[in-house]
C-alpha cells in the first residue's frame, strides 16, 4: 500500500529541508517516491538546485518532485467553476486571485493542491509521497471547508439547481449578476465528493501519517502544541516530532552559550509535551542546506532510522463506550485547557469548539434525542457522558 507523508510546521522552521531528506531516504531504500509541495511559496527547485515546477520531474533513481500550481489545476481539472467565479465576481465586485485565464476564491488555493495529492496517490504510480505542506495555519483552515461546502452544495442542489435556472435570468437582467450554471454546479458537487474522500484518505493512519516540524523558540513551541491538540481534535494521525536548528554543544562564544541554554529549556518543554511521540533532533548545520549534496548529507545523518516511514500512530481517539447509565465518547486533544473547550449539543450532532476551532462530530442513533449529562477534560482526554432512559442493545463498543 502507497503512503501519504505530510511534513508540517510554523512558516520558516525547516519544513522543505525535512520533507527533502525524506523523499531521499525513501529513494534510497528503492521506493518510488514523489516530493511534493503544497505551499504556494515553493522552493523545491532552489533546494535541490534544479528545475522544479507543475509537472512532474524526475530529478533522481526513484525521486521525482512537483510543485502544485492551485491555479492551474483550478483552470484545467475545474474549468466551469473557474469561469461561474470569474463571472460572479465581475458582476459583483467580488475580490478573487487572478494569474492569465484562472480565478481563485482566497483561501482555497491550497485545498486544489491537497485533492491533486489524492489523485496522485490513487494514480498508483508512487510509493511514498511526501508532501511539503504549507504552514499550519493554513493546512488547518482547510479542516473548515467541507462544512462549508457541503452547506452549498445541499442548498444548490437539486433544489438550489432550479433555483438557479429560474433566477438566472432575472438576475442577470435586475442585477447584471451571472448565477453559476448546471455544469457549474456538476463540478462543485464532485468537488465536494473528492474532498470528502480526501479527508477520508489523510485520516487513514495505514496511509498517511502527518510530521511536525518545529525549532526551540516560544513562539513556535506554542504554536506546534496548538497544532497537536487540533489535529488530534479533527483525528489526523500525528506520528513523529522534528525538532530544527539545534545549536551544538560548544559554541565557544558566551552569547551562543546563552541561546543554547534557551534552547535546551524549550527542547525539554518539547519532549514533556509530545511524550507519546518520537522526537528527531536536527542540529543547526554551519551552511544552509541546499543543493542535493547538502539534502543527502541530512538524510544520511538525521534519518538513519530503520523505523522512519513505519512509526506508530495512536488510533484510540473518538471512541463511543457503554457505561453504566449510558454511553460516553472520548476524544484526545492534548494540550488543551478546560477554559478553551466548550461542547454544544446540535440535532444529532454534538459540536466541540477549542478556541478558534470547531467541530462537529454526528451521534450514533442510540443516542437520538439524548444530552449531555457531563463533560469533563482530563489528562488531554475530552470525555462527554450521555445518560439514556432506556438501554438499547450494544454489545461492542462503537468506535469511529
Amino acid at each position: 500500500m502507497a503512503s501519504i507523508f505530510i511534513i508540517t510546521g510554523k512558516g520558516g522552521v525547516g519544513k522543505t529541508s525535512v520533507a527533502a531528506a525524506h523523499a531521499v531516504r525513501s529513494a534510497s531504500e528503492g521506493r518510488n517516491t514523489l516530493l511534493v509541495s503544497a505551499d504556494m511559496a515553493h522552493n523545491l527547485g532552489d533546494i535541490f538546485q534544479t528545475r522544479a515546477g507543475g509537472h512532474v520531474q524526475e530529478i533522481g533513481p526513484c525521486l521525482s518532485v512537483l510543485e502544485l500550481d492551485p491555479y492551474l489545476l483550478m483552470r484545467e481539472e475545474y474549468p466551469h467553476i473557474n469561469r461561474a467565479i470569474a463571472n460572479l465576481s465581475g458582476s459583483m465586485g467580488m475580490a478573487v486571485g487572478q494569474i492569465g485565464d484562472s480565478y481563485m476564491i482566497p483561501g482555497l488555493e491550497n485545498l486544489f493542491s491537497l485533492l491533486k495529492i489524492r489523485d496522485l496517490y490513487l494514480g498508483g504510480c508512487y510509493d511514498r509521497i511526501i508532501v511539503d505542506c504549507a504552514p499550519t495555519g493554513e493546512t488547518l483552515s482547510l479542516l473548515k471547508l467541507p462544512e462549508l461546502l457541503s452547506w452549498y452544495v445541499e442548498k444548490f442542489s437539486p433544489v438550489g439547481r432550479t433555483l438557479t435556472r429560474v433566477l438566472t435570468p432575472f438576475a442577470r437582467i435586475r442585477y447584471q449578476m451571472e448565477l453559476p450554471d448546471g455544469a457549474a454546479m456538476d463540478e462543485l458537487g464532485q468537488l465536494y465528493e473528492k474532498l470528502i474522500r480526501l479527508q477520508e484518505l489523510l485520516k487513514d493512519p495505514e496511509i498517511t501519517r502527518v510530521r511536525l516540524v518545529c525549532i526551540p523558540e516560544r513562539m513556535v513551541v506554542e504554536e506546534t502544541r496548538r497544532s497537536y491538540m487540533y489535529l488530534n481534535l479533527y483525528r489526523y494521525p500525528v506520528d513523529s516530532v522534528f525538532i530544527n536548528r539545534i545549536l551544538p554543544e560548544k559554541t565557544g562564544s558566551s552569547f551562543m552559550d546563552g541561546w543554547r541554554e534557551i534552547q535546551s529549556g524549550y527542547i525539554s518543554e518539547l519532549e514533556s509535551v509530545f511524550t507519546e511521540l518520537p522526537i528527531t533532533r536536527i542540529p543547526w548545520y554551519p551552511q544552509e542546506i541546499r543543493g542535493a549534496e547538502a539534502v543527502r548529507r541530512l538524510s544520511a545523518e538525521v534519518m538513519d532510522d530503520d523505523r522512519l516511514f513505519d512509526r506508530p500512530v495512536r488510533t484510540d481517539n473518538e471512541i463511543y463506550a457503554r457505561i453504566e447509565g449510558g454511553y460516553s465518547l472520548t476524544i484526545r486533544v492534548p494540550g488543551a485547557s478546560p477554559e478553551d473547550v466548550e461542547v454544544f449539543p446540535r440535532d444529532m450532532d454534538i459540536d466541540i469548539r477549542i478556541r478558534n476551532f470547531m467541530r462537529s462530530i454526528p451521534l450514533p442513533g442510540v443516542l437520538r434525542g439524548a444530552r449531555p449529562s457531563s463533560v469533563r477534560l482530563e489528562d488531554g482526554t475530552l470525555t462527554i457522558c450521555y445518560a439514556v432512559k432506556e438501554k438499547p442493545e450494544m454489545t461492542t463498543e462503537d468506535n469511529h
